[in-house]
Parts: structure tokens; C-alpha cells; sequence
């Protein structure tokens, strides 16, 4: 019976009214008052904690603080972020060179420094042009026919030079480069020694092109980047992506462990090539592995 009782009297409680009231300790005057119930009460006290939630999602949202999420960049931005960063330390590199030479012409007009103790050489305007048509020396015609033996294994004539264009590479893979870029001996990419079943990542954004197994090679990945340049990616167990697909720079792309190659069963050997406009290029030059 009590049991029922108080189950009875719980609904009048939520229901019961409840006066909170403020007054003046001199006057005793109210000032203030506020009537609510329990439910009101707690609905009320609801409403404000999700206005809040609501208000602190907002500014989150709705402002540069998301960036200071981890995992929120998305790999553009990342990229974008990384190439920002890298103009301001080339422009800040800059006005130190500006404020040097400022600061060095100020002395010279102050008197500080005196003409006379600047060296010559350092005016590009004072040097004189040697004549072009005076006889080669020893040394320029050993530098030609080293020049010349260097170019045979040079694909493209037209660009003797690879401009990086201010790109920043993903790392394939990490490991020990066991076999490094040697094209006079036909190795046009390096051989990095790694555990097995390691992903491959895409070194930069473009379009899987080839994607195949070769009975040389294994499965063999390769990928179209922008600005002419191609990525080769060797000794695979496995791909993930298929000819035609979109990929991002640290995308995975393939997984390590050909039978066939140099593997056992703890590592594994991958190859990794980098070409620009039909010239094969160094990979240790621009990528850490």
C-alpha cells in the first residue's frame, strides 16, 4: 500500500509549483520572482545545455579553430598548408637579403665603410666577358666529353634539366635503399628493402595508368602526375586501385611482398622509379625513405 502510495504521488510533485524569490535585506522588498516546477525546471536546464553544445559546434564549424582538430585537413589543404609555409620562409629568407644589402648601402653613403675596401669581383658590372671564340682549354674540352657520356643515357634531349617545380613527394615506402640509381648500368629507380605486406603510397596526386601483374616484376603500379611526371612502383603482392582511378599523394596504392623477388619472410625488396618527360630521375634527390 505505501508502495502505491508514493507512485501516486510522484506526478503531483513534477506538477507542484515552486517560487524562487530575490529581495532587499534593507527594504525587505522583492525584487525578483521566478515560479517553475521540477519538470519546467529540468527542460529548462536541458534547453541551455544544448544551446551550448550548439553555440561551441558553431564557432568550431563556422571558424579556423576546426584546423586545430587532429585528423580534420584533408590532404589539399595539408599540401596547400606545407607550400604556404615554405613561401614564407623563402620570402622571409628574402627581406633578410634586402635589410643586408640596406643596411651595407647605408654604410657606404654614412662614410662608414669606404669605397676602396669593397672588392671588385663582387660587381657582376666591372667583370670583364672572356671571348667565345678564343680556343677551348684542357679543362672545358674534358668538361665537354664528360658532358657528352653523361647525355647518352639521356632520353629526352630537350630537357637536360628537371625542374621540381616546388613539389613536395609522399614517401613511397619506408626502408633501406639496398640498390641505388645507377641508369649506366640499366637501373633506372631504386630498390628499398622493407617488411612484408608493407602499403605503397602514390608520391603525388594523378591517374593509375598501369596497374598489372608482369612474371619480371610482380604487380607492377604506374601512375600519370601533373606537369609530365611519372611514378613506377615495383615487386608487389598486391595493387588496390585500378587503370582509370583518381589517387592523392600518400594515397595507398599497392602492397609489398612479390613470392618471386628478392623476399623472405620477415622483409621484402620494392622498386621504386620517378620519370619526367621521357628522363628517368634520381629518387633519393627529391624523396626520404
Amino acid at each position: 500500500m505505501k508502495r502505491n502510495k508514493k507512485s501516486s504521488d510522484f506526478f503531483p510533485r513534477k506538477r507542484s509549483k515552486y517560487k524562487l524569490t530575490f529581495f532587499n535585506e534593507s527594504s525587505l522588498e522583492d525584487v525578483w520572482t521566478i515560479c517553475f516546477s521540477r519538470t519546467g525546471a529540468i527542460i529548462t536546464a536541458i534547453l541551455l545545455v544544448a544551446l551550448i553544445v550548439i553555440a561551441i559546434l558553431s564557432i568550431i564549424v563556422g571558424t579556423p579553430v576546426r584546423n586545430l582538430l587532429p585528423g580534420y585537413l584533408k590532404a589539399e589543404e595539408r599540401i596547400e598548408m606545407v607550400d604556404k609555409i615554405l613561401r614564407v620562409d623563402s620570402l622571409a629568407a628574402e627581406v633578410q637579403r634586402r635589410d643586408a644589402y640596406i643596411e651595407n648601402l647605408a654604410a657606404i653613403l654614412t662614410g662608414e665603410i669606404k669605397i676602396d675596401s669593397i672588392g671588385q669581383q663582387a660587381d657582376s658590372l666591372l667583370s670583364t666577358r672572356r671571348d667565345t671564340l678564343l680556343p677551348q682549354s684542357q679543362r672545358m674540352k674534358e668538361y665537354v666529353k664528360q658532358y657528352e657520356q653523361e647525355e647518352k643515357y639521356t632520353l629526352n634531349v630537350f630537357t637536360p634539366t628537371t625542374p621540381i617545380d616546388g613539389k613536395l613527394f609522399y614517401t613511397p615506402l619506408k626502408g633501406e635503399i639496398v640498390q641505388g640509381y645507377d641508369p649506366h648500368a640499366g637501373h633506372f629507380g631504386v630498390e628499398v628493402q622493407c617488411p612484408r605486406n608493407t602499403a605503397v603510397s602514390s608520391v603525388l596526386d594523378g591517374t593509375i595508368v598501369s596497374a598489372g601483374y608482369t612474371p619480371d616484376y610482380g604487380y607492377v603500379v604506374s601512375i600519370q602526375h601533373s606537369n609530365n611526371y611519372l611514378s613506377i612502383y615495383k615487386y608487389n603482392s598486391g595493387i588496390l586501385k585500378a587503370i582509370g582511378e583518381k589517387v592523392l599523394g600518400g594515397e595507398k596504392i599497392a602492397v609489398t611482398g612479390w613470392e618471386k623477388g628478392k623476399s623472405s619472410k620477415q622483409s621484402c625488396t620494392a622498386e621504386f622509379q620517378l620519370w619526367h618527360m621521357g628522363q628517368s630521375l634520381d629518387p633519393e634527390k627529391y624523396i626520404t625513405f
